[in-house]
Formats: structure tokens, C-alpha cells, sequence
């Protein structure tokens, strides 16, 4: 029979805590548990900030179509790629393409064009627009939009989101992709 004192001993050793080999394993095995989180983690970044971008540009198009209604002039949507990888849109009256992205957050609008909305998308974000062949014109008067259009905003592992802007100026939100995001296929 083992004495009190014995017991005793032995209890205070295992109330002590960890030992140095039990901590490096219970710190090994958090390092291989992170090392997979932290992809997903970016991931889940990365495809908030796509889909954070697309549903700005639909609220542009919403302001653009808007714009138009209530005013005596048409309104403009204009995107345009940047140097660096970057792409930038302005939302303006005016000619066609009467407001230019100078990059940094600025624009340059010609005479009797008045800038509404300026979107700048460097390209160290990893988010771009893809610059459509003409500006889109918003016809207050006719409630009508021209071209159609599809802009594609694409971010750097190659998800892409498909803003579909009908006649009407109603804007449909899809990806070519499988389905993401709650995002329908295209």
C-alpha cells in the first residue's frame, strides 16, 4: 500500500501543467489547423471584395438610370482600363467618353460634361472591369438604355461576375462560373 506522502508527490506532479513535449505537439497540431484555414480565409476575402465591387457597379447603373429620369440630359457610363492592370468607370453627362480616368482617383471631363460618380480599381486590388467598346447611354427621356451590355468584373484567381444591363436599364447578376456565392450561372 502506497503511503499519503507518496500520493501526495504524485498528485502536485500531474497538477503542475504541461510538459514542454505536450505543449510543442498541442502547437503543432494549432500550425497545421491554421495552415488550412488561412487559404480559405482569403478565399472568403477575395470573393467578398468581387462580389463588394459588382454590386457597387449595379448601384452606379441604378444611379446612372435614375439620373437620366430626373433630369433633362442623358447620363453615361464610360469604363476604361488603367495602366497596371487596373480599370476605372465614370458615371457623367456629356459626350461619349467626355470623362476620362487620369488613375489615382481622378478624372478629366471636356467642357459642359459634368462628372456624377468616379470608380477607381487599381490593379494591385486584384479586382478589374472589363472595358466595354462604347459608353452606355442612359435616355431619361426614352427610359431606355444603349448598347445592351454585359460587364464583366473579374478578380485575380478568375471568378467572374456578369452585370447584364438590359434596354429597360434592369440589371441581371450572374457568373459563367459554376454557381458561387449565391450567384445563379449564367
Amino acid at each position: 500500500m502506497k503511503s499519503a506522502a507518496h500520493r501526495h508527490c504524485r498528485q502536485s506532479a500531474l497538477s503542475r501543467g504541461l510538459s514542454i513535449i505536450e505543449m510543442m505537439c498541442a502547437l503543432a497540431i494549432t500550425l497545421v489547423l491554421l495552415g488550412g484555414a488561412l487559404p480559405m480565409v482569403r478565399d472568403l476575402r477575395a470573393g467578398q471584395a468581387l462580389q463588394a465591387t459588382a454590386a457597387l457597379l449595379e448601384t452606379d447603373i441604378q444611379l446612372a438610370k435614375s439620373e437620366a429620369a430626373s433630369g433633362s440630359m442623358p447620363v453615361r457610363l464610360s469604363i476604361q482600363s488603367l495602366g497596371g492592370g487596373g480599370s476605372c468607370y465614370t458615371v457623367h453627362t456629356g459626350a461619349a467618353q467626355a470623362c476620362r480616368c487620369q488613375g489615382g482617383g481622378q478624372a478629366q471631363c471636356d467642357a459642359g460634361a459634368r462628372l456624377l460618380r468616379l470608380e477607381d480599381q487599381p490593379g494591385a486590388g486584384g479586382i478589374t472591369l472589363a472595358p466595354v467598346q462604347r459608353s452606355i447611354l442612359f435616355d431619361g427621356g426614352k427610359g431606355t438604355v444603349t448598347p445592351t451590355a454585359t460587364i464583366k468584373v473579374t478578380d485575380r484567381d478568375g471568378r467572374v461576375i456578369h452585370q447584364i444591363i438590359n434596354i429597360m436599364g434592369r440589371v441581371r447578376t450572374c457568373t459563367p462560373n459554376r454557381s458561387w456565392g449565391g450567384l445563379k450561372p449564367c
